[in-house]
């Protein structure tokens, strides 16, 4: 079979371990290139002479090289190449090494276009055994190199978009939270209108990722009071007419605020920081009615009435919740979208409303989401 006797090249120590499959119906040829490779240091290395096994031992080796004989009984080696198609991605350089005595372009042409990588011509030549071999695993390493490279910084990328989004959230958290401190010492009430409004969402059957969008843009509904006077955000007492035009103006600066962003977050607390103070009656700042109101702002507005009548406020004492309870049912249908209101009983009959301050404590919601840009949605 083997042409000459010349002294053995040893492999290089990286691709000793590399796992070499032959398909050879000869058992003559397997044994002698079977010697070959193991003088030359290939460690890995399988054989089988029916190729109706092929398939099997490719899944059970997973080789980085296939050494194929093209004329064998019961499959030839084309149909092998085309069973294993199904077996190697696509975008995966996988090299087969065909065997053959027929070289004719025909042949050759077929072999290239059902996979084959290069040829060895039989009767073989020792040397040239061993180059076309060592070639062909030295670029298939470096493939696999490149993929591993390629998904570590893959990897790397992703756990830096998730580092920028916690840091552009935590950021929109700490903007919430300069607005809540200047009428909520605690700074809990954006944080507890965010949880009610993803609960709400959830109940209310809208897809997770908005759900989560939701939780985040809810916390910046009051934003706009940073443009507030403190006289009359924390005026004690009742407000003049004048006074409260000013204090409607909170939507209007919160929108100005969040306004111009291309991230569908901010989008959605724009629109929630104009819509908070609607009414499903019209009765509301800017007159909207019913599902003319965006659905956000109808589901933060009895998030926020109903957190703003449990808890203290300059110009009010807390309602226990039974009673805040009872004021958010008798707003349905006219403060409130009434799908809103069946809702938000559904999770107070199931004691989740009484979470709602464990959650916030304990972060207990979803991960947070990505920051993605609508053009960023539209790449992907």
């Amino acid at each position: 079979m083997m042409i000459g006797d010349r002294g053995i090249e040893r492999a290089p120590e990286a691709l000793e371990g590399m796992r070499i499959l032959m398909i050879d119906d000869e058992e003559a040829n397997l044994r002698a290139l079977t010697r070959l490779l193991d003088r030359a240091g290939y460690r890995e290395v399988q054989s089988t002479s029916d190729p109706r096994e092929g398939a099997d031992l490719f899944r059970a080796v997973q080789p980085d090289l296939l050494l194929l004989d093209l004329r064998m009984p019961y499959l030839d080696g084309f149909e092998v190449m085309e069973a294993l198609g199904a077996l190697i991605p696509p975008q995966e350089y996988f090299p087969i090494l065909v065997l053959t005595g027929d070289m004719t372009p025909e042949v050759r042409e077929r072999a290239l276009r059902s996979g084959a990588r290069d040829f060895l011509n039989k009767p073989f030549d020792l040397t040239e055994v061993l180059l076309r071999i060592r070639n062909l695993l030295e670029t298939r390493l470096m493939h696999l190199r490149l993929a591993g490279h390629a998904a570590t910084l893959e990897e790397r990328v992703q756990e830096r978009t998730r580092e920028l989004a916690l840091a552009q959230v935590e950021i929109l958290q700490r903007l919430a939270l300069a607005a809540e401190y200047r009428d909520d010492i605690t700074g809990h009430h954006a944080e507890r209108v965010g949880v009610v409004s993803a609960l709400l969402a959830r109940e209310l059957g809208l897809p997770e990722e908005e759900v989560q969008v939701l939780r985040r843009a809810a916390t910046l509904h009051d934003v706009g009071k940073i443009g507030i006077p403190d006289a009359i955000l924390l005026k004690p007492g009742p407000l003049t007419a004048l006074e409260y035009e000013i204090m409607k103006s909170h939507t209007e600066i919160g929108g100005r605020i969040l306004s111009g962003s291309g991230f569908l977050l901010l989008q959605m607390a724009q629109e929630v920081a104009l819509s908070h103070h609607e009414r499903w009656d019209g009765d509301g700042y800017a007159g909207l009615a019913g599902e003319a109101i965006p659905l956000p702002g109808r589901i933060v507005v009895v998030a926020d009435v109903f957190d703003s009548l449990c808890n203290v406020r300059p110009y009010k004492s807390a309602s226990t919740p039974e009673a805040s309870l009872a004021e958010v049912i008798a707003g349905k249908g006219t403060h409130f979208d009434p799908a809103v209101v069946e809702a938000f009983l559904a999770l107070a009959e199931r004691g989740v409303l009484e979470q709602v301050d464990e959650i916030v404590q304990r972060g207990m919601m979803e991960p947070v989401p990505l920051l993605t840009s609508e053009r960023q949605r539209a790449g992907a």
